[in-house]
């Protein structure tokens, strides 16, 4: 039986003696097939499956018999190992070769080079089977023609994807806005760029129309880091200063040092405008992660609002005309009775207060003051005067304290239940420490004005509440030994505590 002719090109290709040479060399591409894997596993897969293919084409034409359907499968099994090799030695070229002398050129060419290689690959194959390449040559003008008109899009975008790679317009990783779609690019290839949104949505855009269309980098800038600035807006009454609620907004952002938000340009606040009974504002800020837009305007929301009702401030409300219906007497003065009596049960948990008298409780409880933070905002700072104490309703908050070298210590953690700030609250003295919300923390505040008239009418309270004073100075001392150190004169003692509250609140004097 005669050798088919397909067979000729084989033996013509790959002689016998060369076979034990191709099995060295895909040996060695895959000795550096494994160091790819190794060191970019962002193209595992397709390195293992590449490799997979090329050695079982190898093996394949290793083991084929000598019959003519043996032949075929060779056949075949050499051109599907020619295939595998060149995406191989691409990868390997791009991958790893090149960067070794920090060369990094756009992937795209990567692509293109492959596709180059595979048409080489088939011309190579056609010569060996007899075929007469000029009669390609000959009628390449009226093939380039057809080719480039039904082909003009994949063209463009081949283009317009090498322009993006070689000019360095976009880089893998970029967050870009074209129109209403804002993603991160995760990939460049021949034929499109693919985005991954906010949303989870994986976005194909062709690269022409990319390029034809602007489309704007967020968050870069020469020789700065990632960060893009955000808007938050919101409304308050005409009956507050500016100054006030750009003061509140700005101190309690700055100070709680945000995660998302950048350290600098610091966070600012805006007048914007003024509308139909009210004044615009809004926070601008600078976003480190720009997958958590949304969060993060949510984080500062709640600081703001925080902020504003610590200080009395109120958000504007819109204006209706309504009609309203006069609620239920009963119901108001039941709603209002449990308020208070949620307050007294509040006040009973301070240890300070035990020795207040049912009534007593009830005059304070009416004038506490609900006071929220939100995590990361700090409640006192050490050395400053502030004559009221805090009672926690919920969360955390933690008690830091400042060294004489400048350092901070962790002294405690207090949760819900707890009560801080009674001895500015009775002597007027500076803060200790620095307590910080650990975690939301809703909190009632007892001022020094809520307390004045009942120490005035009962002052033998002094005397008790000085004992209290001192057993918690002494708890004090042995759990922060350093503050008790760096305090002025040591701890005080009983007799003395109760001269400075009768100071404080005026008592000598009646």
């Amino acid at each position: 039986m005669d050798t088919p002719p397909a067979v000729s090109w084989l033996e013509k290709l790959i002689p016998a003696v060369w076979y034990g040479s191709l099995t060295v060399f895909v040996a060695m591409t895959a000795a550096l097939s494994i160091l790819l894997y190794i060191t970019h596993p962002d193209g595992r897969k397709r390195t293992v499956r590449t490799l997979l293919v090329a050695l079982a084409a190898l093996l394949v034409v290793n083991i084929s018999n000598q019959t003519e359907l043996g032949q075929w499968t060779r056949q075949v099994a050499v051109i599907v190992l020619g295939l595998a090799l060149i995406r191989l030695w691409a990868m390997l070229l791009f991958r790893l070769l090149l960067p070794v002398l920090r060369v990094h050129p756009p992937k795209i060419l990567e692509e293109i080079l492959v596709v180059l290689g595979f048409v080489g690959w088939g011309l190579v194959l056609l010569r060996l089977a007899g075929l007469d390449l000029s009669h390609i040559v000959t009628t390449s003008a009226v093939i380039t023609a057809v080719l480039a008109f039904s082909m003009q899009d994949t063209l463009g975008n081949i283009l317009a994807g090498l322009s993006l790679q070689v000019d360095n317009s976009v880089d893998i990783g970029d967050w870009i806005k074209s129109g209403d779609l804002v993603g991160r690019v995760v990939e460049i290839n021949w034929r499109a760029t693919t985005l991954e949104t906010r949303n989870w949505e994986t976005v194909v855009i062709p690269n022409s129309v990319l390029m034809k269309n602007h489309f704007a980098i967020l968050g870069k800038r020469h020789g700065c880091p990632l960060q893009w600035r955000r808007w938050v807006w919101f409304n308050i009454n005409w009956d507050t200063l500016p100054t006030q609620i750009i003061g509140v907004v700005e101190t309690s952002l700055r100070e709680a040092q945000l995660p998302g938000v950048a350290a600098a340009p610091a966070p600012n606040c805006i007048l914007m405008g003024f509308e139909n009974g009210y004044t615009r504002y809004a926070v601008r800020y600078w976003l480190t992660d720009l997958a958590a837009d949304d969060h993060t305007d949510s984080i500062v929301r709640t600081h703001i609002d925080a902020a504003f009702r610590r200080h009395n401030l109120r958000m504007a409300s819109p204006y209706y005309n309504v009609l309203t219906i006069k609620e239920n007497e009963k119901y108001i003065e039941a709603r209002m009775k449990r308020h208070l009596e949620e307050r007294v049960l509040a006040l009973r948990k301070v240890e300070l207060l035990s020795v207040l008298n049912d009534e007593e409780m009830m005059v304070l409880a009416d004038q506490l003051k609900f006071t929220p933070f939100v995590t990361g905002d700090i409640i006192m700072h050490q050395g400053s005067v502030a004559h009221w104490l805090y009672i926690m309703l919920s969360g955390e908050v933690e008690v830091w304290l400042t060294l004489a070298d400048g350092g901070r210590k962790l002294v405690d953690v207090l949760k819900a239940g707890s009560f801080f700030g009674e001895m500015g609250l009775m002597t007027g003295e500076s803060r200790t420490n620095t307590v910080i919300a650990r975690s939301n923390v809703e909190c009632l505040r007892l001022d020094k004005d809520a307390f004045q008239a009942i120490l005035v009418s009962r002052k033998e309270l002094a005397e008790t509440i000085s004992t209290i004073l001192a057993e918690r100075l002494e708890e004090r001392r042995n759990r922060e030994p350093d503050a008790m150190q760096d305090a002025d004169g040591g701890m005080p003692k009983r007799a003395e505590l109760v001269d400075r509250i009768r100071s404080f609140f005026g008592l000598n004097k009646h």
